[in-house]
């Protein structure tokens, strides 16, 4: 035969990598795969992937604090970080605030250890115990924190996570925080 009848020189062939797509010779993420220390396998979404948003907010529902976990993450391991998250709040007169009075709580955050550190941080913990019938009087201030998210996941980058560095998610969940603020003052003038 001569080289000419043999055609193109033959190329070994790719194999496939869980997660990874061939682009310009080389395997990068799918941009669908979640990686990264905050993301975790999802208890409620068939194991996969994904992140979970934690939030605290003031009596009015402005988000005074955010972070990002993964999605296996338990929500009261996060209460004590986010407390000292939060920034120091301005009142009327005098120094700024740092901490609360008092957090509300739902029955997922009933654990003596973490009612305990709530309390040494000086912060008067008003958390359902488990067991005991609803209607107790917490729900009625507990909708503002549901309402919060509300407003957070209207942004629809947040609602589905579709990057993959952790810090562009974090970004984008400060700048969400930001502009709820930012349109809450200016329907207070």
């Amino acid at each position: 035969m001569t080289p000419a009848a043999r055609g193109p020189p033959r190329q070994a062939p790719q194999r496939e990598r869980p997660g990874l797509l061939p682009r310009g010779g080389r395997w990068l993420p799918h941009p669908g795969v979640k990686e990264g220390a905050k993301t975790g396998r999802s208890p409620v979404d068939r194991g996969r992937t994904g992140s979970k948003h934690h939030l605290i907010a003031d009596a009015t529902g402005i988000p005074l604090a955010a972070t990002l976990t993964g999605g296996n993450r338990n929500d009261v391991t996060r209460l004590i970080p986010l407390l000292q998250a939060m920034p120091p709040v301005r009142g009327k007169r005098g120094r700024p605030r740092r901490r609360p009075d008092v957090v509300l709580g739902d029955r997922g955050y009933d654990h003596d250890k973490y009612r305990r550190l709530v309390w040494d941080l000086g912060v008067k913990p008003l958390i359902a115990r488990r067991g005991t019938e609803h209607g107790s009087g917490l729900g009625t201030q507990r909708w503002v924190v549901e309402r919060a998210f509300a407003h957070l996941h209207w942004f629809r980058r947040l609602r589905i996570r579709r990057e993959i560095r952790d810090d562009i998610h974090e970004a984008f969940l400060t700048l969400r925080c930001a502009l709820i603020c930012s349109r809450r003052l200016k329907s207070l003038r």
